[in-house]
């Protein structure tokens, strides 16, 4: 199984160690006919907005919501889930608008005021250690959202069907356990074709 990690900005290199963790093949994906050879996808962290602009100017934005129509699983991280997002608060327009969800860039504030915790997940036995860096938020998800993790009483974890958003970076530990739920994400998709 080959799941790919969007390499166009952001902490790449960590989240294709993470996947090899897990027990999959990690692809940096640059070109959008790569695509068509892996089960997922993980958007990583770094600046939403140049992510965006990015994805436009390489043709990705048409490419993963294809990819995403044929039922493979796309993980988004940190900025990865602003990228995801229905809705994005102050900004008339989104990026790939496949997550029912609406999120706000930089909710936890500033890069000094970032922290690390451990958080239940639904679905992950152990809890899973996550590292929030100026971490946006999910405001508000529409009903067929499944709310996997909150933190202070705002969602933090986010799944829709084929869809698994987090507001935190678990590639920058050693806990690997929420790319082992994409995994299964990635091996269900699979096997229901």
């Amino acid at each position: 199984m080959k799941i790919g990690v969007l390499a166009l900005q952001g902490a790449v290199a960590e989240h294709l160690r993470s996947i090899e963790l897990a027990g999959a093949e990690a692809v940096a994906v640059k070109r959008t006919e790569q695509l068509a050879e892996l089960g997922g996808i993980i958007i990583p962290g770094g600046e939403s907005t140049t992510i965006g602009k990015l994805m436009r100017q390489y043709g990705f934005i048409d490419a993963l919501q294809q990819f995403s129509a044929q039922g493979k699983p796309i993980f988004g991280t940190c900025a990865g889930l602003i990228v995801l997002a229905e809705r994005i608060e102050g900004q008339e327009d989104a990026h790939l608008k496949l997550m029912d969800m609406t999120v706000a860039r930089n909710a936890f504030g500033r890069q000094r005021e970032s922290f690390e915790t451990d958080l239940e997940v639904k679905g992950i036995e152990e809890r899973v250690r996550a590292v929030f860096i100026r971490a946006p938020l999910i405001k508000e998800v529409g009903s067929s959202v499944d709310v996997l993790s909150s933190y202070n009483g705002e969602i933090v974890t986010a799944r829709q069907g084929h869809l698994l958003a987090c507001s935190y970076h678990p590639e920058l530990t050693d806990d690997f356990s929420l790319h082992a739920y994409f995994l299964a994400m990635v091996n269900e998709a699979a096997n229901s074709k």
